[in-house]
């Protein structure tokens, strides 16, 4: 498959590269573009725009992966419009490309954020109704939601009228571990490594996560095998 991946210089993006590289054509679109091992052509954000259109110098492309955006500061200092400009308005743009692309599977990393900021109960199932708060989780709900109203329901299956070939995966990935992750497990990490007495015993705050292998299996298997338009949540457990 020729496949198209945003955000692909990141730590998803990397490792997603690891995984399908041997079995697939990868491009990237980012907002720089060197040569990265495994990927054929990096493109610039610029180059999908409709002023590019027919973009006859881009390949034809079977699917497209979503990773683009700005990532959750646990310090708080982002602005809030900087959360919407780029992770509502990168996604609005990839979609809409992708509408009028040969692309006929797009999956978009959202994040278990959009959903709820805490869990009521045993498990945060995809039914229910999203209550994120803060800026991060907000736009990225508000991207669901652009690409939510570009879809159909039709007998409880998400379609992509008039292009009823196309699927629509929407991902809502717990904490990710693995190589080359920069976010607080790593931090947890570096104190342990450091022997730094930390009492956890103290605390009770139980944590999904999803490893990055794992997680690059998941999808893999979207692309490559029929499975319904959705949203789906990801853990490991």
């Amino acid at each position: 498959m020729n496949i198209l991946i945003t955000g692909i210089h990141g730590f998803v993006g990397s490792n997603l590269v690891v995984a399908l590289k041997e079995r697939h054509s990868l491009y990237g679109l980012d907002i720089v573009a060197p040569e990265k091992e495994g990927v054929v052509k990096t493109f610039f954000w610029k180059d999908i725009e409709p002023a590019s259109f027919p973009m006859r110098n881009l390949p034809k492309f079977d699917a497209i992966i979503h990773l683009a955006g700005k990532a959750h500061d646990t310090k708080n200092r982002s602005a809030a419009q900087a959360y919407f400009d780029i992770n509502m308005g990168l996604t609005q743009k990839i979609f809409d490309f992708f509408l009028e692309s040969s692309a006929k599977k797009f999956v978009f990393f959202s994040s278990v954020k959009a959903a709820a900021d805490s869990v009521v109960g045993d498990m945060l199932t995809e039914d229910v109704v999203p209550a994120p708060i803060g800026p991060y989780g907000e736009s990225k709900i508000a991207a669901e939601n652009y690409i939510l109203g570009k879809l159909n329901v039709e007998n409880g299956e998400l379609k992509v009228n008039p292009y009823d070939d196309k699927k629509v995966y929407i991902l809502r990935p717990c904490m990710i571990h693995g190589p080359g992750n920069k976010g607080n497990l790593n931090l947890l990490y570096n104190v342990v490594r450091k022997g730094i007495p930390w009492p956890l015993g103290a605390f009770e705050n139980r944590r999904s996560f999803t490893s990055i292998d794992n997680l690059c299996y998941v999808v893999e298997g979207l692309l490559t095998k029929e499975v319904g338009s959705g949203i789906y949540h990801m853990g490991d457990d």
